[in-house]
């Protein structure tokens, strides 16, 4: 084999190997460049040069604090320098190849903004009312389980942002605090997720006690598949040479559930779902799954019938589920396909949002999430019909960066982007945004 060929098939061997990295399958910043020179028949030296140079300036350039931030993607690179390799693929993976984590975010792309001129935009009204209860913008931080394991300051960082920022936020049922702790720091109203677990009295437990403790909602969560092939989080986890066991010891780690090879730590599922908050005090001997696959609408009727607050599906994601939840008398909906955490399913939230409204024909409000990375996100979804916008890794970067003051500026920037595009679009409060502020982009 000549020089010239030896060399490039050696750069193409050394390129395959980067692309394996989960430190680099595991970021969008640095997996699309790598994959465009994989595309290349074989790749120019120079090319190749240039493209580790400009790797290596984006690591010196990460940011190290809150305010140095121009856009809540500036985060992302922040938060997988500060967040174990494991616990950072977990927050990271999508299903197979993220191709749906993927999907969420480019779904924005094929919508454009239609502007208005000469409108008086001098006083701009981001407010919202939900179940009767104003809040200072359609903002909400989408529920993320086990906060902990990105910064000390965990779900109680995120919840003092939203009191400090003026946001709706709801807690995980596997969160690293209780539903009372959270509405604590959060001085105020805190909506509580809910996995119903395969075991009723448990289920029925989390909910009044989350009653109890004041939440005025309970928010079901059914785009939720176990065993789902988590590529970016098994990838993560043959870097970290930690031992989950020293946090782990004793239970279940989600950070283990479904990688190849390995087996549940010992105590399996019920001794996982033991060590949090919310199944405090509980018998969860016999509790094997999250949310169980033989769960169907008769379920949501018994939940239906149980919940005294307002009850919520988050998960629905076709103009046929919606209609049924409407009909079992659900309060809202959440679209959202879990972030492309659990399902390879390649269609956005916001492709899906249209329909859902449709079919709810204004009987409940209907929030969106997944993909949702600019304030012309958040408009994009208020004209298609959204009564309020949610994210979930955006804070949890904030958070992994710097705690509850990288989750406040996350908030900061979403609020300014919003602002912003709702002048430019000559629209002066939500109710202005309709469908005709937007487009589709030509194909």
């Amino acid at each position: 084999m000549d020089p010239i060929r030896r060399r490039a098939r050696t750069r193409r061997k050394f390129l395959k190997m980067l692309f394996a990295s989960p430190l680099i399958t595991g970021s969008s910043m640095l997996a699309g460049p790598l994959a465009e020179l994989l595309r290349a028949e074989a790749p120019k030296e120079e090319h190749f040069l240039g493209w580790l140079g400009n790797l290596q300036q984006q690591s010196d350039s990460v940011i190290s604090s809150p305010d140095q931030a121009l856009d809540v993607m500036d985060f992302e690179p922040a938060a997988q320098k500060a967040i174990p390799p494991a616990h950072w693929g977990y927050l990271a993976t999508g299903v197979d190849d993220d191709a749906t984590v993927r999907a969420n975010r480019d779904g924005y792309s094929h919508i454009q903004i239609r502007s208005r001129r000469l409108v008086d935009v001098t006083n701009i009204d981001m407010s919202r009312t939900i179940f009767g209860v104003k809040w200072d913008s359609p903002i909400v931080l989408s529920p993320v389980s086990a906060q902990k394991a990105f910064h000390p300051d965990g779900e109680l960082g995120v919840a003092r942002a939203a009191k400090t920022k003026g946001h709706l936020m709801m807690l995980s049922t596997v969160a690293t605090a209780s539903i009372e702790d959270a509405i604590a720091a959060r001085g105020g109203l805190v909506w509580q997720q809910l996995y119903p677990t395969n075991v009723w009295e448990v289920t029925r437990a989390i909910i009044k006690r989350a009653e109890a403790a004041g939440s005025p909602a309970i928010v079901l969560t059914v785009d939720l598949e176990d065993g789902s092939n988590r590529e970016t989080l098994f990838r993560s986890q043959r870097v970290d040479k930690r031992q989950c066991a020293t946090c782990h010891s004793g239970g279940y780690s989600p950070f283990a559930q479904g990688k190849p090879g390995t087996s549940p730590l010992k105590g399996g599922f019920a001794g996982y779902v033991a060590r949090k908050p919310m199944f405090d005090g509980l018998d969860v001997s016999q509790v094997t799954q999250m949310f169980p696959r033989a769960a169907d609408w008769e379920l949501v009727k018994r939940l239906r019938d149980t919940v005294t607050v307002k009850f919520l599906i988050k998960g629905i994601v076709t103009r046929e589920d919606a209609q049924l939840a409407v009909e079992h008398g659900v309060d809202g909906l959440i679209v959202s396909n879990h972030g492309g955490r659990t399902e390879d399913t390649l269609r956005p939230t916001i492709e899906s949002l249209p329909e859902v409204v449709e079919a709810v024909a204004g009987k409940a409000p209907v929030i969106v999430d997944g993909g949702v990375r600019r304030g012309t996100d958040i408009f994009k979804a208020l004209a298609l019909g959204a009564t309020a916008v949610g994210f979930g890794r955006p804070h949890s970067w904030g958070l992994g960066a710097f705690g509850q003051a990288g989750v406040e500026a996350v908030l900061e920037i979403y609020r300014r982007e919003l602002r912003a595009i709702m002048r430019q679009a000559g629209t002066t409060s939500l109710d202005k945004i309709t469908r005709d502020s937007v487009i589709p982009r030509p194909s």
